[in-house]
């Protein structure tokens, strides 16, 4: 039976190549990712674990994604800490990229800002389980301590 390793890439198409990837330049950069390919019509950047690429839409397939349509709900990013959470909200906060959930706690021990593309594409920065690991670290040092 095949087993699967993890999620090599994502493509998007958006509808204004430019203006995305303006925007995904800036957001990557912030995230550690490089620019890994580049062509006319795709580009594809990487932080040696996660790849992600956007390309144009086709003509007359320019509308923008409408929540709540058949396909992509949104696309998580695991970062390190809610410190690095919270980092993202200010980066976003200053570049002007609309918010959609500020950081925050939106379930037990997980931590995330939602925000949109300019397409509306529903993006996150998210942490889990940090709480819980930094209990289990203080427990551990309890016993050790014994």
């Amino acid at each position: 039976m095949a087993r699967v390793v993890g999620i090599d890439h994502i493509v998007i198409r958006v509808s204004d190549f430019a203006a995305s990837k303006a925007f995904y330049a800036k957001l990557f950069a912030f995230l550690g990712f490089k620019v890994m390919d580049e062509y006319a019509d795709a580009i594809g950047w990487s932080n040696g674990k996660t790849r992600f690429w956007i390309g144009p839409s086709p003509p007359g397939r320019k509308h923008k994604h409408r929540t709540g349509d058949v396909g992509l709900h949104h696309y998580a990013f695991e970062l390190r800490s809610r410190k690095d959470v919270d980092a993202l909200g200010a980066f976003l906060k200053k570049a002007g990229v609309e918010i959609v959930d500020p950081p925050d706690e939106y379930y037990d021990d997980y931590y995330a800002v939602f925000f949109l593309d300019p397409d509306g594409i529903k993006l996150e920065g998210m942490k889990y389980g940090e709480e819980k690991a930094k209990a289990a670290r203080r427990r551990k040092a309890r016993r050790a301590k014994g």
